[in-house]
């Protein structure tokens, strides 16, 4: 029994749940952007008969400058079509995430689509 001594045990079990919430919270900010993006597009679709493809644009640009997505994120193709007829919404960009020890990079293609 050693009053105020710390296990090694202990100091491992706390640096490996430092270590995870760390790279859990840089691994998971582009993910977070990623579905607040294609929520915004999902909605976008649903109100689709009552916007024109400029305003559905200029609103999807503006959300993408929001949640500071790169400029590819920007480049978003709307088309109306087929039978029954539909809206599609899409874009496509990545996001390169550097930790120590790590770098990936997620390739997201976000798309919403809904009747007309």
């Amino acid at each position: 029994w050693r009053r105020g001594a710390s296990t090694p045990g202990c100091l491992v079990s706390l640096l490996i749940f430092v270590a995870a919430v760390y790279y859990g919270i840089h691994f998971g900010e582009p993910w977070l952007r990623y579905y607040q993006l294609l929520e915004e597009m999902r909605s976008s679709a649903r109100l689709a008969p009552t916007l024109s493809d400029g305003v559905i644009h200029r609103r999807r640009e503006a959300k993408a400058d929001e949640l500071g997505l790169p400029d590819e994120a920007h480049k978003f193709q709307i088309s109306r079509q087929g039978k029954p007829r539909k809206i599609t919404i899409t874009t496509q960009y990545s996001e390169t995430v550097v930790v120590p020890l790590f770098t990936h990079t997620f390739v997201f293609t976000p798309t919403a689509e809904e009747p007309l």
